[in-house]
């Protein structure tokens, strides 16, 4: 259970059923292509009638190896092999307690199916695991080349979604390429969370004072390095701080009172983990 804790279950169920309900109520009644082995199990159910949760767990098993080799052997594989399980099972289980076809609109059923779909798979993410099928591929592409979610879904899913054209129309392709890149956005906001804050990098000739004020007024911490500047050659005290977003305004006008010859980059960073904001808990 330690490897294995009641939370990541909790939240692999939950995304599954979350999951399960966007595609039932939202993407499989409006013919949208859900991309990946989702995707193609609703092109090849559209031609032959067969459950999509079946095919989709079938169409997860070479895919298993894949995540077992290259994103944490057993544990991996045991919380994908879950999260599957449970997705398929339900996808094909709740059109009997679900209303179906609540719209007509391809836009709503590509938003909603997209929004609830993504914070679904994201919840997955944050548990360790995956849904399998391009989720895999995404999430492969995530650790070895840093690209985000949201890319990664668009390019593992090109090939679905042209099916889904050819099955469907083109113009519901479209519509389903709103809902894979809506889907994408949400899954790394709830994976990742939205503790959005700023980083600021200040050059400085008055380092004790711009640093003192930050400490005193902000409560934030600062770290000082010495650097050169390559106009000049002359050596320069560098100032970093990672602070709220509520606070830019703060900063500056600190800024500008200890030194207004000062050069400031603010940046913005998808988290801070360490004292004064998020634990750093994996």
């Amino acid at each position: 259970m330690k490897k294995f804790p009641l939370r990541d279950i909790f939240l692999i169920l939950l995304g599954a059923v979350l999951q399960a309900v966007g595609m039932d109520m939202f993407l499989i009644p409006g013919k949208l292509a859900a991309g990946g082995v989702s995707g193609l199990a609703q092109i090849i159910n559209r031609y032959t009638g067969w459950p999509i949760g079946v095919m989709i767990i079938l169409g997860n098993l070479p895919l298993f190896f894949l995540g077992w080799r290259f994103l944490g052997g057993r544990r991996f594989l045991l919380r994908t092999f879950l999260a599957v399980v449970l997705y398929a099972g339900l996808i094909d289980l709740l059109p009997r307690y679900l209303p179906r076809n609540l719209t007509g609109d391809s836009v709503l059923n590509a938003l909603f199916g997209g929004v609830i779909m993504g914070i679904g798979m994201g919840l997955v993410f944050r548990a360790k695991g995956t849904t399998g099928g391009t989720d895999i591929l995404a999430r492969v592409l995530g650790k070895w080349r840093g690209i985000p979610l949201s890319q990664s879904y668009l390019i593992t899913d090109t090939a679905v979604v042209l099916g889904s054209a050819l099955a469907f129309s083109w113009t519901l392709a479209l519509y389903a390429v709103v809902a894979l890149y809506t889907s994408g956005l949400a899954a790394e906001l709830a994976s990742e969370g939205s503790n959005i804050v700023r980083a600021a990098t200040i050059v400085t000739e008055h380092p004790k004072e711009v640093s003192e004020k930050i400490i005193h007024d902000l409560q934030r911490g600062v770290t000082m390095w010495t650097g050169t500047g390559m106009y000049s050659g002359k050596p320069r005290q560098i100032l970093f701080c990672a602070i709220s977003r509520s606070e830019v305004n703060q900063l500056k006008t600190i800024i500008l009172e200890a030194d207004p010859d000062a050069f400031v980059v603010i940046g913005q960073a998808n988290e801070a983990l360490g004292e004064g904001f998020q634990p750093l808990n994996p």
